[in-house]
């Protein structure tokens, strides 16, 4: 077990304000491998003041000279990125190959598509006899969750420094280790000192305080549905800009003429990866009548393949969740076709990878983000009712549509009230925009679309 003291604040590591400290749970053993300071409102309260000391050099530094700190992080993250992977799996139970793949992986492809936009971007453009300047929104408070631990930051704080912005994170209590690394990569990048600032702590403590604090511009909030109408709420209070990224219940739609075998098979790893922790997984699978029990065979199957090969969800608290959603679906009258509430293994916080079938649209795994490895299959009669199904909920952040001819399944994804649609399991990209519909959302993430977030807009005309 490794202690880590101290928050990163004003360019230095300095002592925490309070004496306690967050012990990290490796979730696959239970094991303590980690500790951090457990921040209070002065700390955050000290971030916040280097932020906005640093706020006026930062926004005045040459977009170019912002690009080359972005290029000098992206290479200190490719630098780090096996003791990266390594502390994912630590704190997060990952498989190894997963967190290589994805959790460092693509933090660094973030990173480089920013220092790549800060030296292209248009931050002043000539419209009418009017100039407009865009222009850093100010001080950035980032509230991230435990699911994707260093992408979630990382999606975050490379626009808004790419934006001339200046930051404080507060990464999630149960998987903070990764962010310090972070730092330490800020910090060789040269960062200027104040530009970038790290308090870890509890989100009921160190979170609100940062979201309430008069000295932010802007909150952007990655995590659950609840959670983001409080930040909302407080940030109404101040007229203060939130960007919030939340929950989804993202619709895998297969239509007849697609490939059944590939639909099933690449939508039921899609619901798998991370161990169900994905909030833009696509937990509903829905189905045409006619070929409904050919895809739960097929769902069933694929699903038994990933019995040893996920790792566990995040803690004890989210295993208990997950487990009491299929308790549920059992109890409304879904039919278990794989998996179950039952424990895995002694150890860890496991959960079996399950599918249910017969599931229909009013019952609870349909409606409400488990944020296990639980799937969903839902029948439908029609295009029309595959439709209605799919955009039948409160969220609308992702989803997928199959078809044998592409035109098909584009013209239906263009109906599908969500922010983000793969068709015929199209790759994710790093500069699409990513953010959500109705209760999933406010505001877009990656690419350009992420980096207009942390922009404040001026005309000058003449």
């Amino acid at each position: 077990m490794k202690a880590h003291d101290g928050m990163y604040i004003g360019g230095a590591w300095r002592p925490a304000a309070g004496q306690d400290v967050i012990e990290v749970v490796n979730p696959a053993d239970e094991q303590v491998v980690g500790t951090v300071p457990a921040g209070t409102a002065e700390d955050v309260d000290a971030a916040v003041r280097a932020a906005r000391e640093a706020l006026p050099g930062w926004a005045a530094t040459p977009p170019a000279e912002r690009a080359a700190r972005l290029s000098a992080l992206r290479d200190g993250l490719a630098a780090r990125a096996d003791e990266i992977a390594a502390t994912v799996t630590a704190e997060l139970g990952s498989p190894l190959k997963f967190s290589q793949a994805v959790h460092a992986a693509v933090p660094i492809a973030v990173a480089g598509s920013y220092a790549e936009l800060a030296a292209t971007y248009a931050f002043e453009e000539k419209i009418g006899n009017s100039v407009v300047h865009h222009e850093p929104i100010g001080v950035v408070a980032a509230i991230t969750p435990w699911n994707y631990p260093l992408h979630q930051i990382v999606a975050k704080v490379a626009p808004a420094l790419a934006a001339g912005c200046t930051v404080v994170v507060k990464p999630a209590e149960d998987t903070p280790l990764v962010a310090r690394l972070l730092a330490e990569a800020v910090h060789e990048a040269g960062v200027p000192a104040g530009v970038f600032n790290l308090v870890t702590g509890l989100g009921p403590v160190a979170g609100q305080a940062l979201a309430e604090h008069p000295g932010v511009d802007l909150v952007s909030f990655t995590g659950s549905t609840a959670v983001g109408r409080r930040i909302a709420a407080i940030a109404a209070g101040q007229i203060k800009k939130v960007a919030l990224e939340l929950g989804g219940k993202s619709a895998n739609v297969i239509l007849p003429s697609a490939d059944l075998a590939k639909a099933v098979n690449v939508g039921v790893a899609n619901v798998m990866s991370n161990s169900g922790q994905t909030c833009s997984a696509w937990t509903r699978m829905l189905v045409h009548r006619d070929r409904y029990d050919e895809a739960v065979d097929l769902a069933a199957t694929a699903a038994a393949k990933y019995g040893e090969r996920i790792g566990p969800v995040v803690n004890a608290k989210q295993r208990d969740r997950v487990r009491g959603y299929i308790e549920k679906g059992v109890a409304e009258g879904a039919r278990l076709v794989a998996g179950g509430p039952g424990a895995p293994r002694e150890t860890g916080f496991f959960v079996h990878p399950t599918v249910f079938a017969d599931v229909t649209e009013d019952m609870t795994i349909a409606q409400e983000e488990i944020f296990g490895p639980v799937l969903s299959i839902l029948r439908y009669e029609d295009e029309e009712d595959a439709l209605r199904i799919a955009n039948g909920t409160v969220y609308g952040l992702a989803g997928a549509v199959w078809a044998g001819d592409e035109a098909e399944a584009v013209a239906f994804a263009r109906r599908m009230e969500t922010g983000q649609v793969d068709i015929n399991g199209g790759r994710f990209n790093p500069l699409a925009p990513f953010g959500g519909y109705k209760q999933s959302g406010v505001g877009r993430e990656l690419g350009v679309h992420g980096l207009a977030e942390y922009l404040q807009t001026k005309s000058l005309q003449f």
